[in-house]
């Protein structure tokens, strides 16, 4: 009996290992993204290269998550769900224990690398609620999506009390969008998105100060430019100047002269649209949407209700990375922690986000054969 599951063993992880099913025009774009990302930060960075060595080491390894978790069929991601979720969520707890953090307790200290937990939440957040979903009658009942509201609320409030509410946002996005691909009614959605909207005043009395001085930043950014309005309107000197074809690359000066702040992380895009202008966030936002295209293609094409919600609430997210950091980069929405994917310098979000496109890989390699 031994013997037997030895030999399993060894048979799962040589498929695993060898012949990784990529989907070229996906990894391609990725691909692509990161050598934009890995451009800017040099740029951003002041030239450093070091930082830029972190992030390529961060892509690589990111890189064979993928390519592992390519080989990994989606019936057996289905049965490690519950696991994963459990996990992911039960560090979250370990963080508000011993995390450690810039006035937030965001993050372990491993000792080889600090771990941001909050981050696989983005990935086993839909997983969990398409795994609920998948054995169930579609569209779903109240009874089922309250319960997904559930299972979305304990790592979403987990989060937000580290704090870190734009994280927690994002997670709970992710789990909403997975509930909100298995066809609910439109009713239905429009009586959640009115609860949700109902119960804001109630939230802004548990905010934070310095989370409420975020929202009111973000309607009048003059009434305190040198404080809390300072990030708003250097960045949106930084995306003016760039004009409609840029500075040039390294030729920034809102990053270099130090008046952007976290420009190789949360406004990091405030420094590629200085620096390459209008046609340069036009043609990187063509690239996004290419990317979003693909994964919402491939869930079109998956072969069970696990993958299809899967695959489209991970896209979905990737969408709304996308149009939380530009609309904060342009003083549209409020200043919070999100970064831009693949471009803003960042070890967990890299590596995360590179495991969830191996999933969709996955996805991909078992999807319906039309004949």
């Amino acid at each position: 009996m031994i013997d037997t599951y030895y030999i399993r063993m060894q048979r799962f992880f040589k498929r695993v290992m060898i012949r990784p099913r990529i989907d070229l025009p996906l990894a391609g774009g990725l691909f692509v993204l990161a050598m934009v990302g890995l451009l800017t930060l040099y740029s951003a960075g002041d030239s450093h290269m070091s930082l830029v060595a972190g992030q390529a080491g961060r892509f690589a390894l990111g890189a064979m998550l993928m390519l592992v978790i390519s080989r990994i069929p989606p019936p057996v991601l289905r049965t490690w769900t519950p696991w994963l979720y459990a996990g992911s969520t039960a560090l979250l707890v370990v963080v508000a224990l011993l995390g450690e953090g810039r006035g937030a307790y965001r993050w372990l200290d491993l000792g080889v690398m600090r771990f941001q937990p909050s981050e696989l939440l983005k990935l086993t957040m839909p997983m969990m609620v398409a795994w609920y979903l998948h054995p169930r009658q579609l569209p779903p009942s109240w009874k089922d999506v309250v319960v997904v509201g559930v299972l979305i609320a304990i790592p979403a409030g987990l989060i937000a009390e580290q704090p870190d509410l734009g994280t927690a946002l994002l997670v709970a996005a992710a789990g909403a969008f997975a509930l909100f691909l298995s066809g609910m009614c439109w009713w239905k959605i429009g009586a959640l998105l009115g609860a949700v909207g109902g119960m804001i005043p109630v939230a802004w009395h548990f905010l934070h100060e310095y989370q409420r001085n975020r929202v009111r930043t973000l309607l009048d950014p003059e009434s305190d430019p040198l404080g809390n309005g300072w990030h708003i309107i250097q960045s949106q000197i930084a995306v003016g100047s760039g004009g409609t074809f840029g500075k040039g690359w390294q030729h920034g000066t809102q990053s270099r002269l130090d008046f952007l702040p976290e420009h190789t992380t949360d406004f990091i895009f405030a420094v590629f649209s200085e620096e390459f202008g209008l046609m340069g966030v036009i043609g990187i936002m063509l690239l996004y949407a290419f990317i979003i295209g693909r994964c919402l293609w491939i869930a079109m094409e998956a072969r069970d209700t696990y993958s299809r919600l899967l695959a489209g609430a991970i896209g979905m997210s990737f969408f709304v990375y996308v149009f939380v950091n530009g609309g904060m980069v342009a003083g549209m929405l409020p200043v919070v922690g999100v970064p831009m994917p693949l471009i803003s310098y960042g070890g967990t979000s890299a590596v995360s986000l590179l495991t969830g496109f191996g999933v969709l890989m996955s996805i991909h390699a078992n999807r319906k054969i039309h004949e």
